[in-house]
């Protein structure tokens, strides 16, 4: 029986002693000590509600409230689906809809915190999950649909590139949809600040633990070169609809600032 980390939503084969995200200081136990809840309670207890961000591009985010509480987003293309990063909920209602949009091309994953079900989805939609090979000791089930790449960027579909930034972990991914005038999609790799008009960067959100300067201006020298307009994170209303690569580069040079 598949179990899920209640409080992040990784998932198991069988249930160990600990969770192994949450045990890292990037992520944590709770006080109440470590829970779990098998996938079909899950599935059965919540459902995914949808919003469609713009043109092309869809989120989908677990209702009630499950573990971490990301969302993942649907991005349509003339070449086909890719879904960015997970959720742990794939109820009956998101699989119609999904395959009736034309199912699912490719699907990639921004860090850890967020492979939850991974699996899951890669067999409902004979899809291959693309993670970074730098993080591959946080997978905790296998599974043949898992593709690991290495380097700082891959092209999965014409105009959808991943990017390597590291960061927050070392493989900390984010996607870029070079359509008309740019899309990124950053996962908390860039973590979009409650005005949605500035990012900021982290080794451990919930720890508040920084990165250091030199991490920060290693992302945003990586970013210089890469044109995009608007830029989505890892949670509801985090979404920059104007200016975002300006935004990037400014709160970058504000972060190393702050740390001299």
């Amino acid at each position: 029986m598949i179990t899920l980390c209640k409080t992040c939503g990784t998932s198991y084969d069988t249930t160990p002693a600990r969770c192994a995200i949450c045990d890292d200081e990037r992520q944590y136990v709770p006080v109440g000590g470590q829970q779990w809840v098998d996938y079909d309670s899950v599935a059965r207890n919540h459902t995914n509600k949808w919003q469609q961000l713009e043109p092309g591009l869809i989120s989908l985010k677990t209702v009630p409230k499950f573990a971490i509480n990301q969302r993942a987003i649907l991005l349509q293309t003339p070449h086909g689906n890719v879904l960015w990063d997970c959720i742990a909920t794939l109820d009956p209602a998101t699989l119609t809809l999904i395959k009736a949009l034309g199912g699912l091309q490719a699907i990639a994953i921004s860090h850890p915190h967020y492979y939850t079900t991974m699996q899951d989805w890669a067999a409902a939609f004979d899809a291959p999950v693309y993670l970074h090979a730098s993080d591959r000791e946080w997978v905790m089930r296998d599974s043949p649909a898992l593709h690991f790449w290495q380097g700082d960027s891959l092209d999965i579909l014409p105009g959808v590139r991943l990017l390597r930034l590291g960061g927050h972990f070392a493989g900390g991914t984010v996607l870029h949809w070079n359509n008309d005038s740019g899309v990124l999609l950053a996962g908390d790799i860039l973590q979009v600040t409650p005005g949605a008009d500035r990012v900021s960067f982290m080794w451990s959100y919930p720890n508040m633990l920084p990165l250091p300067g030199a991490a920060v201006e290693g992302i945003t020298d990586r970013l210089k070169a890469v044109p995009f307009e608007r830029l989505y994170g890892a949670f509801e209303g985090q979404n920059i609809t104007e200016n975002a690569h300006e935004i990037v580069m400014q709160s970058g040079e504000k972060y190393i600032s702050c740390m001299k």
